[in-house]
């Protein structure tokens, strides 16, 4: 699944869009990596949010292409 869809199937970002805008500017790091909208992501892969004063650190622990919204935060788990 790509980075910028599971963003928002996960609830973590609100829109796609965002998820994309988010990408575009360096933002999103997978494995201590920048990524791409289009990056693939797999189970057990680390993703950083960057926020203008700090970060969200999650560790994916579910790929589903829907979701309810009461188990979308099934879907990670928050590093830090």
């Amino acid at each position: 699944m790509r980075i910028d869809k599971f963003l928002k199937i996960s609830r973590i970002l609100k829109r796609r869009t965002v998820a994309q805008e988010a990408c575009g500017a360096g933002k999103v790091l997978v494995n201590g990596r920048e990524v791409k909208p289009a990056h693939p992501v797999k189970i057990g892969d680390e993703v950083e949010l960057l926020y203008a004063s700090s970060s969200l650190k999650f560790r994916i622990l579910n790929i589903k292409e829907t979701v309810k919204k009461d188990e979308a935060a099934s879907l990670y788990e928050i590093i830090s």
